[in-house]
């Protein structure tokens, strides 16, 4: 299922596009919350369990990126989208059977696990395309595409929101919620599956790394760096930060303002995560694009610095000031998806392109680990708050204050970042041969 090499004079514009129809399908785990309170109400559910599909569903993209990574090198970016079609709407359509029956386990493993694998394999298939055909403006390039990621909840939190106005919100709603978006993200990925392209003159296996000068790393031994690593802490901190708001932001702005004389209606809390989803996206291109002009180090010490002071503002003044709750939430969504679309291009930095859509995949375990961690603290501690007697901003005040601990642990991690050594670049006689190489000695 290899991907067709571009014709002569092909648009390499029209390759972004392509992994644009992925990226903004499978976004719409970024709208899970609105699906929370429906979910809670028709099968009984506490704020932890809704959050177990969205959770899990985090875990297995990092995991499925991680150990799928060098399969997706190998058989291209056509293979790995009609993989990510496939599981990708599979989850939905298992979970509208879980709806239907009541059976949440079905949620959990449709949406969770199945959906999970789908959004780590589809993720990673355009990035190291993308570096190849704009060497130039590795950052936007990779911005553009997962741009999309960050803003499919601006397409999925309104259409959630109407279908379960629509359908109902009670179990035989949701499953028809959830069959309806299995269906329309299935049509609308095969759109980049027939348009992807690999440039002229690439292996569609590996983009081969003779074919590129400068620092080249293989993934096997990228993981053995501590670069790696200190980008791991600084991905995993940087994300958990945001998706502790992300994963909970309709009932959060809700309980945010609930004793106010301006409480947040229903639909007001979805048209809030669809403004999240929006800064989410326009970091992704804004500041990955920044990050060609003023460099990777740089631009991740404002996400971390910065995203600190924001959680600072919403503890101490955010219940008291629904623009400067909105505001802050906003930049914080921003660095988000920002720090998600630079790190590829920091990894080309670092490693080279080649393999660095496997070194890019064994890098989202740590986006599996946030995707557990952030919600667990802010849904845990809510849960406990509430069970306290406490309400409104009081359930999250502590949540706030470990993120902007995580936030400077990531900040100290990314100041640590070096260049690799040269013991770890593959010598210029063994470029020709890296790829069989790999072939016996990575595991897929």
């Amino acid at each position: 299922m290899s991907p067709p090499v571009a014709s002569p004079g092909w648009s390499r514009w029209l390759v972004p596009p392509a992994a644009l129809s992925v990226h903004l399908s499978i976004g719409q785990a970024y709208a899970w919350s609105v699906f929370k309170p429906p979910l809670e109400s028709a099968l009984d559910l506490s704020g932890t369990q809704s959050a177990l599909p969205f959770q899990v569903a985090i875990v297995m993209l990092g995991l499925s990126a991680a150990f799928g990574g060098t399969l997706v090198e190998r058989n291209g970016p056509r293979w790995a989208m009609t993989v990510a079609l496939v599981c990708f709407s599979s989850g939905f359509l298992i979970s509208a059977l879980g709806a239907a029956t009541q059976q949440y386990w079905l949620i959990v493993l449709g949406y969770g696990f199945v959906g999970g694998i789908g959004l780590g394999i589809g993720y990673i298939s355009p990035v190291s395309t993308l570096i190849k055909w704009f060497p130039d403006r590795p950052g936007m390039a990779t911005g553009i595409a997962i741009m999309g990621f960050g803003g499919g909840a601006l397409i999925a939190s309104p259409l959630s929101a109407q279908l379960l106005e629509s359908f109902g919100s009670d179990d035989s709603g949701i499953a028809l919620a959830f069959l309806v978006h299995g269906v329309t993200y299935a049509v609308f990925m095969a759109l980049g599956v027939l348009l992807v392209r690999v440039p002229r003159g690439e292996k569609p296996v590996e983009g081969g790394a003779s074919a590129v000068d400068g620092v080249q790393v293989s993934a096997r031994d990228a993981v053995r760096t501590p670069q790696f690593w200190c980008l791991w802490v600084v991905l995993c901190m940087n994300v958990t930060a945001g998706i502790g708001i992300l994963e909970k932001a309709a009932p959060m702005i809700t309980d945010f303002f609930a004793d106010t004389s301006t409480p947040v209606s229903v639909s007001a809390a979805a048209g809030f995560v669809a403004l999240l989803s929006a800064a989410n996206m326009a970091g992704r291109i804004g500041w990955s694009s920044t990050s060609d002009l003023i460099g990777r180090r740089n631009v991740y010490r404002v996400y971390l610095g910065a995203g600190a002071l924001m959680y600072g503002l919403i503890a101490l003044f955010g219940d008291s000031s629904k623009p400067l709750f909105i505001l802050c939430a906003l930049v914080i969504l921003s660095f988000y998806g920002g720090g998600f679309a630079t790190i590829p291009a920091y990894l080309k930095d670092l490693f080279g392109t080649y393999q660095v859509g496997a070194i890019h995949g064994r890098l989202l375990t740590a986006w599996s680990t946030a995707g557990v961690l952030g919600p667990l603290i802010v849904n845990w501690i809510a849960d406990r708050q509430e069970e306290a007697g406490k309400h409104g901003a009081s359930l999250y005040g502590l949540s706030f204050v470990i993120m902007i601990g995580l936030l400077a642990v990531g900040f100290v991690a990314n100041e640590l970042v070096r260049p690799v050594h040269p013991s770890r670049h593959i010598p210029a006689p063994r470029k020709e041969t890296a790829d069989a190489e790999r072939q016996h000695s990575e595991p897929a």
